[in-house]
């Protein structure tokens, strides 16, 4: 079928709106006709080449919109369904199988492969291949395919446009919380970096009943959203020490967890120096492949741990559902992080969130 996409030709090139041809559903497949799609900063990396990836591309991994059809071995969707797309996994592997499908054995190879797992493209124009399924939907486009297992049912009661972001960005702060760190109602958490990331981690910790919440980031606008959503407490490094700061407002100690959401290496150093000892340190940002740092090895013999998080540890079909109940409740306000971008404004949008002058920037597709 005829599809409008937003194409990827160039390393760090403009997004130019296409008509390309998308393939109809296979067996396990569902298309989703796309209403609304965030952009994440991980749709900037194939783009810039931090990955390797090919031209043209397709990319989007935060669509939101409504079942076309689905494959006939699909059961858990039908077409009308309104559904959240997420990221893909094999589903058999051992991570899989023990309910860890966000460090599935195959998880590159199935959200940035741009071809289906069997290495077959989704999408052409003319005789040329068109790189899809990101993530396996490629969501900047008026149609996406998705698998059954990445494509999560939400309730037909709430804006469909604004659900999109709960697939990843969303569904990866406040996950790291909720799912990963765990921290116990009067603990302390400490996130560095006020980005869509970031705040949806300390919706998470209002959620979890975190008594001490510290936002560290250098944008004043984002402090003060922060102090909105439920911040105790903010930090600007430029202008004093983070971790000294966090230690004063913890009592010396430093705080029972940390959050690094921005993959700046620096920051990543102050988050794991901010924890106490027995404290837990999580890594959400994604700095480039091969970059190091160095830490405190005597730190960590007392206790303090730093771990990698992907996807907030989420399984999307659980999750997603429980972030939107919350969001139904007014507990959980992530629609104060969207600005909205009518579909032909993808470079604009993409621009304003690499400048900071959109804290989540979501596409509205008719």
């Amino acid at each position: 079928m005829k599809i409008t996409a937003a194409v990827m030709r160039q390393k760090g090139g403009d997004f130019s709106l296409e008509e390309v041809e998308l393939d109809e559903p296979r067996e396990d497949e569902v298309l989703i006709r796309i209403k609304g799609c965030g952009i994440c900063h991980t749709d900037t990396l194939p783009r810039d080449q931090v990955v390797p990836a090919p031209f043209p591309a397709v990319y989007g991994h935060e669509g939101a919109g409504i079942v076309e059809k689905v494959g006939s071995r699909v059961t858990k969707l039908k077409p009308g369904d309104h559904v959240v797309m997420s990221c893909n996994f094999c589903g058999h592997c051992d991570t899989c199988m023990t309910g860890q499908p966000m460090y599935c054995r195959d998880f590159f190879k199935a959200n940035f492969g741009f071809a289906r797992m069997d290495g077959t493209p989704t999408m052409h124009k003319g005789g040329e291949v068109v790189h899809g399924a990101f993530f396996s939907q490629s969501s900047f486009a008026t149609y996406a395919l998705g698998t059954e297992r990445s494509v999560v049912k939400i309730p037909s009661d709430v804006p469909l446009e604004l659900m999109g972001p709960l697939g990843c960005g969303v569904q990866t702060g406040a996950g790291a919380v909720m799912n990963s760190l765990r921290p116990q109602a009067g603990d302390s958490l400490a996130i560095y970096g006020a980005g869509s990331v970031g705040l949806s981690a300390l919706l998470g910790a209002v959620v979890t009943g975190c008594a001490i919440r510290i936002c560290v980031d250098p944008n004043e606008e984002r402090l003060e959203l922060a102090l909105e959503l439920g911040a105790t407490h903010v930090i600007d490094p430029t202008k004093t020490d983070p971790v000294q700061e966090i230690k004063d407002i913890t009592g010396g100690l430093g705080a029972q967890y940390s959050l690094e959401t921005s993959g700046n290496l620096m920051a990543l150093r102050q988050a794991v120096d901010s924890i106490q000892i027995m404290g837990e340190c999580g890594m959400i940002g994604a700095p480039a492949f091969g970059s190091e740092i160095s830490l405190d090895t005597w730190g960590l013999l007392l206790g303090r741990k730093i771990r990698g998080i992907c996807e907030g540890d989420s399984v999307p079909d659980l999750f997603i559902p429980k972030l939107v109940e919350l969001y139904k409740q007014g507990r959980f306000p992530f629609d104060k992080l969207i600005t909205f971008y009518e579909f032909d404004r993808i470079n604009e949008a993409v621009k304003d969130g690499e400048h900071g002058k959109a804290i989540k920037a979501v596409l509205r597709l008719d």
